[in-house]
């Protein structure tokens, strides 16, 4: 398995190598390593400009994209941390604005690496200390931090004090990390989520939500209520809410009302996520960002391989190409609901342990042909995973260039490491 990366850069390679053998701690929780090599680092994560810290099982990608364009459009110098990484490793590190360069990268895993030599920190804890290194090296107005995996005990839960704590969209996935239910733990699968999720919230720093299943959202204010941070929850009384109309997103918090534009991101769901972000800025006072910056950066936001409409390349050609990296039911409703009324080929590859059926079952009924393909470098599922109507391909090539010529358009999904193969093969790099 190789979600390490690769690196045409010699420096870097050595440093990715040296990431891909590190031993993922079984069973380990808590925060303490991450802490302790932080420590030996001098404590950058408590030097750093004002943080928005985002969690979610869909859509904290897609919200931190939204923050990070409008905090830009306002004229500020963003940090970003994101994950995972879809061809290039430095993808995880956005310094004022920019992707991380090889030769810094390089000198910043060695330098963390060296440190924690015998703390046997995960590749995640390694990745996030070398990000907060150099976020409080480098003059920044803010940075925008996204949760890796959970909350509660997610490497990046270390940040004292964020501006504002943020929880997207909930749904299903990542199951064989959830513990198991206790006098602290909810034992309904969502409210657990939303509780590990949750655990994100800081003593006074607004948390902002969506809307939640009710013992979903009874988790998420037990937690909040117990480390005293304030709520603010989509339709909830003293809250904010987003209309989403034909041309427009109607917003309204307490602060007053917004007229904003719909993405540029397709997908319904892309204008919740753009109001998520809205009502972060508007929840906190560290950080001034104006309606007009607000709408500027919907318009402008980026975020690949979500919904993502391929460009003509060397491997789509010609055809109408989608690309998506879900692999949860939650993705597969919104994929159903984006496609409703078309018919389209599926190409999906999907890594063992998922929900085969999570994106194939709600996207029934517009499924013209189903071919699977392996996900590279992981252990995958086999065409029959995905029912009768499945074929396969040696990979992702070979399953382009033997669609039919016919004018559907073809969607690309499952994983978001097949993702990034797609994206290297058609030669759409993000930037």
């Amino acid at each position: 398995m190789k979600d390490f990366g690769t690196s045409s850069d010699p420096a870097v390679q050595a440093q990715l190598d040296r990431l891909a053998a590190l031993s993922v701690p079984q069973g380990r929780l808590g925060l303490e390593t991450i802490r302790t090599l932080l420590a030996r680092l001098g404590d950058p994560h408590l030097a750093l400009p004002p943080v928005f810290h985002v969690a979610g099982t869909n859509g904290k990608g897609s919200t931190c994209a939204f923050l990070r364009a409008m905090l830009e459009a306002q004229g500020h110098r963003v940090h970003a941390a994101t994950s995972p990484h879809l061809v290039r490793y430095n993808e995880r590190i956005r310094v004022a604005g920019e992707l991380i360069p090889d030769a810094r990268l390089a000198e910043l895993l060695a330098e963390v690496l060296d440190a924690g030599s015998d703390l046997a920190p995960s590749f995640f804890e390694v990745t996030i200390a070398a990000t907060f290194l150099e976020f409080a090296r480098v003059p920044a107005d803010t940075c925008v931090v996204e949760v890796g995996l959970g909350g509660r005990f997610d490497a990046t839960n270390v940040i004292p004090e964020p501006v504002a704590c943020g929880i997207a969209a909930l749904g299903i996935d990542h199951e064989r990390f959830l513990l198991a239910p206790d006098d602290d733990v909810p034992a309904e699968p969502l409210a657990r989520i939303a509780f590990e999720k949750a655990g994100i919230a800081k003593p006074g720093v607004p948390l902002v939500t969506f809307e939640y299943p009710p013992q979903a959202a009874t988790a998420v204010e037990r937690v909040a209520d117990r480390v005293g941070a304030p709520t603010f929850a989509l339709g909830a009384d003293g809250g904010w809410s987003a209309n989403v109309a034909e041309d427009h997103i109607a917003y309204a918090d307490a602060q007053g009302t917004l007229s904003l534009p719909l993405p540029t991101l397709p997908g319904r769901h892309q204008a919740f996520n753009a109001a998520l972000a809205v009502a972060l800025l508007r929840h906190q006072q560290a950080v001034s960002v104006s309606p007009e910056a607000m709408a500027a950066g919907i318009r402008t936001a980026r975020w690949p391989a979500r919904l993502q409409r391929l460009a003509s390349g060397p491997l789509t050609g010609e055809r109408e190409a989608w690309l998506d990296g879900g692999h949860n039911p939650s993705a597969g409703a919104t994929l159903a609901e984006h496609f409703t009324g078309q018919r389209l080929h599926l190409v999906i590859g999907m890594i063992e342990g998922k929900n085969p059926m999570a994106l194939v079952a709600p996207l029934a009924p517009s499924i013209a042909s189903l071919t699977a393909v392996p996900v590279p470098d992981h252990d995958h599922y086999p065409p029959e995973a995905f029912g009768e109507i499945a074929s396969g391909a040696p990979d992702v090539t070979a399953a382009l260039a033997a669609l039919p010529d016919d004018d559907l358009p073809v969607l690309i999904a499952g994983s978001l490491y097949l993702a990034g193969e797609v994206l290297r093969l058609n030669d759409e790099w993000p930037d």
